[in-house]
């Protein structure tokens, strides 16, 4: 198997090329091997080609030759040549006569691309714009002699690494053969890994395809134009159709235009990387190279001529702009890197210069530069505008999106304006822009999609050498990008197709056409939300013989059946006669039906009698048996002849035939006698055991056996059935369809006729295959191996078990692996490379000399487990006169069973026994073993438990002595207790304050130097702390605390100081010292209680007296007296004021005993005086009555408007008359509009309807003609009558 990465070398230094041929001539195809002696093989569909009248094959040397005689339509069709582990396909195409004659592909001439001179030309790139010719383009041809066939894949010509000049134009083709395709494939341009092109289509970037009928190819191009910088960068074009798939990358370079004026001075000592002094642009635009100065005396020509140079200078790069950009960390970078030497002055001016950033009118807020969504969600973009009511245009890949359902909601709120995009899909992955007027905001959409799970996993297989594997897996997702991998190393597509990957919707194959002993391993199919793992296990492939040929002895016109069963059913064979193949006629039959081959001949006769052999193909193996042609021989006897069986073995000592279970059982006996004697057929059946008796005349076995069978005889005289008897003139056939067991036995055919009798026994054995075991036994589980045992079948069929063949599942698979191809002859076998953590189930069959029994049933399903490793980092803690303390930490790998605990042993040095330290497992990762003899040096060792069993221990490095080490005491006062220690009444107090010493060292508590008393206070001690306990701090508990260790006469001692503090008492003594104005001046007294802590200010209230609610005028104020100013005259305040400190405000508070009155001052009012308006005026109509037209019958209304002051009276007139008692008329006055309503009105009602409008300043008037036209029915009723 070639290596992992690389890819492998084609054993074929000349390939054979797909041809076309006129019907009726030969063919030929020629190849050409990398070394002379390897044996290569020539294919038609799949099928090896040996040499015939058809198909010539020769070899000479390297060269091989395959040729096709006398080519017709059937020929037709694709070819392969093998050698190796390389494969080569082809294709003969058969045309008619008189289309014979080939059309040579044109082949233009190659151009050379823009700006390198010598270059080769780009295959299957079309270039524009590279070279400076009148229309500013140049084109290279697409089939130029650098755009090789691809013989293999899909591909007749694959896309070429192009170049092209910024503004110009370049064409990608690709061209895909048609030929042996139902539907045209599907082809896909991609930019980098994901960026599919078909969504970025739009004016510079366009997609063309054609097909070509003559030729049967398909043209698929991709066009970009205008071409720009950031199209850089490498594609992939991928071919898909129902069963295959190819793809190709390829790279575009995007060079800078060259201007006269653009010439760089510093580009001309500059040496660069790539042929022709061309480089490649980037983002960043930044030179790069290494200066070389003898090149400007060289090429001081390219000065004066740029556009004849090779040397192409990149555009010239703005140095201030780019300062002004970045940040402060890069400008030394920046001056490097363009040749600045004054940076600290052009800093200075950098310092002075304004950035006038160009701000956009149309936009307040713009799109972001790209939004990511997941598949199957929602996006929001918004923008909001300069203009709330200008109108917004959104396109998506330059064409603008219509509304359509509730794919796109467009909403608009002010000024903004929202694009919702609902259940985002990979179509939606595109450029988006909004337009206002002439400006536009761009962003990208990219569509991320969710993890691709694994529904139905891989399945483990076992095949043998030359054998297909097709691995099946099925994911959640439709077209899900997945990898294959083989024991961890990717899989890719190779030259020598080594793999194929077939998709098949959710559905996806790994095939591999013929399987190697370097295929085994674990293979793997990843996707981005999981992995399916499956075993592989190649085996040499050999035959194994489950039925060989037996002799056999047939007499004149009877058939002769030769059958054997072989292990493969695949197999084919040859029968030879006498060594020489055996033709089949139409009396004799080859046939093969699965695992079993049969020859057949009817109406044998003396020429038959030979040795008959099987030969399998491709193996080294001969079945041969033996045909003796049995001739009866009947002597002259008078006309009375007693009669007789002709059988080779007469008499009474029986003679056994064997027959398979299910097989056909004839028994030809050939008779004589005159006249004709009787047959008459019996079986013996067995009634009882054995019984002390003498020898039974007729019964078989030894003379000088003491025991007797009892036999009870019974009849056979059915001529039909399964069980039938035929009688003829000279022989008796018995005959029984399909053998079972209870055929079994012997047969007694006795002959009879008035001149005498014969008699012969004949032994019928039949023989079956094994009964099936019972279920395996699975002991001794392991990592990835077990042990099954199992028991021999009840019944063996008959024959001997030869042996056992072993099959194994994964429990929620349904596919059975076998384990073994040679027989297991004893009854257990060690099965191994399982995967750990992976349930299985095995079962057994019984192989006998007629075949392979039923399965057995499936084993108790087992999980392969391994045990743990050996925990880590051992360490001893502490250690007493009788104790030890360990802890350690979990192993690395605890395996798929889990950890179920840990087990502790410990040793005397130089002692093998170890001593458990406890009983069963403990599950933490530390103990105390107890009850150790004192002095005494012991190892420790600690093992890990899973169901697997105990893992490696580990020991300790060095014994340990159990001894208690002196240790002088220490007392570990944390950071935080050594500062005053406060706590409010009523909190509880706990303070724990480690310590070290050896052996336990005394603890005392002491207050102000006295011991500790009362029931408040509880102190705990631990071997490596103490605590001291106070559940409800109280003012007393304040003071200093002192904490002494003392072990012997060493001792240490720290000090603690405990604050409990509580809410300050209210001040005192306050009071009103002045009034004045809008001001009031208090002081008062500290308070008497400051709640043990100092205070943090006084909180000043004010209240009216008439609604005694409190608002506060200061807080956290500091001194004791204050000035409360903003009070409203002529109301009555109290005062009051609270204490506070850390704890809070004190619970009362000091307030003023009686009321503080705001005097008012002497101050007259006197209201302005305003000038009286005259708001008079004589009516107007704003607005005067129309001329209307209107239907009779239906309600009709004069509207005007009038204004005036005071209110004028209103007065409606119809041809003079006065309209206000009439009750057909209603008039309506609002807001100075004035209505008359007219009900139902008739032709009678039309005229002249005036409105007039009276008040003291004067009156006005409005007039209106109404026309009333008769309705359509009282105009035809008028017709009618």
């Amino acid at each position: 198997m070639p290596e992992p990465g690389k890819k492998p070398a084609s054993a074929f230094s000349k390939k054979p090329r797909s041809v076309e041929v006129a019907a009726g001539s030969p063919a030929v195809f020629e190849a050409e091997t990398e070394r002379a002696g390897v044996k290569v093989r020539w294919q038609r569909a799949g099928k090896d080609i040996s040499a015939s009248d058809k198909f010539g094959l020769a070899a000479e040397g390297t060269r091989h030759t395959l040729t096709v005689r006398d080519v017709g339509p059937a020929d037709q069709g694709s070819y392969a040549v093998i050698a190796g582990s390389s494969k080569v396909k082809f294709d003969l195409k058969v045309i008619e006569a008189e289309k014979a004659e080939p059309v040579p592909d044109p082949a233009p001439a190659p151009v050379e691309a823009p700006g390198v001179a010598g270059e080769a030309p780009a295959s299957a790139a079309e270039v524009e714009g590279g070279s400076p010719s009148p229309e500013g383009s140049s084109s290279a041809a697409p089939n130029g002699p650098g755009a090789p066939e691809d013989p293999i894949g899909l591909f007749v010509t694959r896309p070429q690494d192009g170049e092209v000049t910024v503004g110009g134009s370049i064409t990608f083709s690709a061209r895909v053969a048609g030929a042996s395709l139902l539907k045209p494939p599907v082809v896909k341009w991609f930019k980098g890994k994901w960026v599919d092109l078909s969504s970025k289509a739009g004016q510079h970037l366009q997609l063309h395809d054609s097909y070509d009928r003559a030729s049967k190819v398909y043209l698929f191009e991709l066009h970009i134009t205008d071409a720009q910088a950031n199209l850089a960068g490498g594609y992939r074009c991928e071919v898909s159709t129902k069963d295959k798939f190819d793809s190709c990358n390829f790279n575009l370079t995007v060079h800078e235009a060259i201007g006269p004026v653009d010439l760089d001075l510093r580009s001309a000592f500059r040496r660069t990387s790539l042929a022709g002094g061309s480089r490649r642009t980037s983002d960043s635009h930044e030179d790069a190279g290494i200066l070389d100065f003898s090149s400007l005396l060289k090429k001081s020509s390219s000065f004066r001529t740029p556009r004849d140079s090779k040397l192409e200078a990149p555009a010239e790069e703005d140095v201030w702009e780019i300062l002004r950009q970045a940040s402060p960390s890069e400008y030394e970078r920046i001056a490097f890197q363009h040749g600045v030497t004054d940076l600290r002055g052009m800093l200075k001016r950098l310092k002075g210069m304004k950035r006038d950033e160009k701000k956009s009118t149309a936009f307040q807020k713009k799109l972001q530069p790209a939004y990511q969504v997941s598949k199957g969600h929602k996006i929001r973009l918004t923008v909001e505008l300069a203009d709330p009511d200008a109108e917004v245009k959104w396109l998506k890949n330059g064409q603008e999106i219509q509304m359509s359902g509730s794919k796109y909601i467009f909403e608009s709120n002010g000024a903004k304006r929202t694009l919702t995009i609902s259940q985002c899909s990979l179509a939606d992955d595109a450029a988006y822009q909004c337009v206002v007027g002439g400006e536009k905001c761009s962003t990208e959409l990219f569509v991320k999609e969710p993890p691709v799970l694994i529904t139905r996993p891989l399945e483990d297989q076992l095949v043998m050498v030359g054998q297909r594997v097709e691995f099946e897996c099925e994911v959640s997702e439709e077209g899900a990008q997945v990898k294959w991998l083989k024991d961890g190393v990717e899989l890719t597509r190779e030259e020598t197709f080594k793999y194929r990957f077939k998709k098949d919707g959710r559905k996806h194959h790994l095939i591999i056409n013929e399987a190697t002993l370097e295929d085994a391993g674990h293979y793997a199919l990843r996707t981005s939300g999981g992995q399916a793992l499956a075993e592989l296990i190649v085996q040499e492939k050999k035959l194994e013989v489950y039925q060989s040929i037996a002799d056999l002895t047939v007499g004149a016109k009877d058939q002769a059946v030769f059958k054997c069963e072989v292990s493969d059913e695949n197999v084919r064979g040859v029968w030879l006669k006498n060594g020489k193949e055996l033709v089949p006629d139409s009396r004799i039959k080859v046939s093969h039906i699965g695992r079993v081959h049969k020859l057949i001949i009817d109406d044998v006769t003396p020429a038959d009698e030979a040795d008959y052999s099987f030969v399998p193909q491709g193996f080294a193996c001969n079945l041969s048996a033996k045909l003796h042609f049995m001739e009866v021989k009947i002597d002259f006897v008078p006309r009375q002849e007693p009669p007789k069986i002709h059988l080779d073995c007469p008499g009474r000592k029986p003679d056994t035939i064997v027959v398979v279970a299910g097989n056909k059982l004839r028994l030809d006996v050939p008779i004589s006698g005159d006249p004709a004697p009787t047959v008459i057929w019996q079986k013996a059946i067995t009634q009882g055991a054995n019984v002390p008796a003498g020898p039974a005349p007729d019964a078989p076995g030894d003379a000088g056996a003491r025991d007797e069978w009892v036999f009870e005889k019974k009849l056979l005289c059915d001529t039909e059935g399964r069980v039938r008897v035929e009688t003829t003139k000279d022989r008796s056939i018995f005959t029984v369809e399909g053998a079972e067991k209870e055929d079994e036995g012997v047969y007694t055919v006795t002959v009879k006729n008035p001149v005498g009798e014969d008699q012969v026994n004949l032994t019928v054995k039949v023989i079956d295959v094994p009964d099936a075991p019972a279920a395996p036994k699975i002991s001794n589980v392991g990592e990835d191996s077990c042990t099954v045992q199992w028991e021999p079948p009840a019944y063996d069929g008959g024959q001997p078990v030869l042996g056992y063949i072993l099959e194994r599942k994964k429990k929620k698979s349904y596919r059975w692996m076998r384990l073994n191809f040679d027989l297991l002859r004893e009854l257990s076998h060690e099965a191994r490379r399982m995967i750990e953590g992976v349930v299985y189930e095995m079962r057994v069959y019984a192989v006998n000399a007629v075949g392979m029994s039923r399965p057995s049933p499936a084993s108790q399903p087992f999980m392969p487990v391994g045990p743990p490793s050996e925990p880590t980092h051992l360490a001893v803690e502490d250690v007493s006169d009788t104790t030890v303390s360990l802890k350690w930490r979990p192993p690395e790998r605890e395996g798929a069973g889990g950890l179920d605990g840990y087990s502790v042993e410990y040793c005397q040095e130089g002692c093998s026994e170890w001593v458990p330290a406890l009983q069963g497992l403990t599950e933490r990762t530390s103990l105390l073993v107890k009850d150790l003899p004192t002095g005494a040096r012991l190892l420790f060792r600690v093992r890990a438990h899973n169901v697997a069993g105990p893992g490696a221990p580990v020991t300790t490095k060095e014994p340990v002595t159990v001894q208690e080490i002196l240790q002088r005491p220490r007392l570990q006062v944390p950071r935080h207790l050594r500062q005053t220690i406060q706590r409010r009444v009523g909190e509880p107090v706990n303070i724990l304050i480690p310590f070290q010493g050896k052996p336990r060292p005394q603890v005392t508590w002491t207050k102000e130097g006295q011991p500790l008393q009362g029931q408040d206070a509880n102190i705990r001690n631990s071997p490596t702390d103490t605590i001291l306990f106070i559940r409800a701090a109280h003012r007393a508990h304040s003071g200093t605390y002192q904490v002494t260790l003392r072990i012997e006469n060493m001792e240490d001692t720290a000090t603690l100081v405990l604050q409990v503090v509580d809410k300050p008492s209210p001040p005192q003594d306050i009071q009103i010292t002045e009034a004045w104005g809008f001001n009031v001046a208090l002081e008062w007294k500290p308070p008497q209680d400051d709640g043990n802590t100092e205070l943090s200010g006084y909180t000043v209230q004010k209240a009216d007296e008439k609604t005694m609610e409190w608002f506060t005028v200061l807080e956290h104020y500091r001194r004791t007296h204050c000035v409360v100013p903003d009070l409203i005259i002529g109301n009555s305040y109290y005062f009051r004021v609270f204490s506070q400190n850390m704890v809070g405000s004190s619970d009362k508070a000091a307030t003023t005993k009686k009321p503080v009155l705001i005097p008012r001052p002497a101050i007259t009012y006197e209201p302005p005086k305003y000038k009286a308006l005259d708001f008079s005026e004589a009516p107007s109509f704003t607005r005067p009555l129309v001329n209307r037209s209107v239907i009779a019958g239906y309600n009709a209304t004069l509207c005007c408007a009038v204004r005036g002051s005071p209110k004028p009276k209103i007065s409606w007139f119809k041809n003079g008359l006065d309209l206000g008692k009439d009750a057909r008329f209603r008039m309506f006055c609002k807001q100075g509009v004035l209505t008359l309503e007219i009900r139902k009105p008739c032709p009678f009602d039309g005229g002249i309807y005036v409105c007039k409008a009276t008040n003291l300043e004067g009156e006005a008037q409005c007039e209106c003609r109404l026309e009333v036209r008769a309705s359509r029915e009282d105009a035809g009723g008028a017709v009618v009558n």
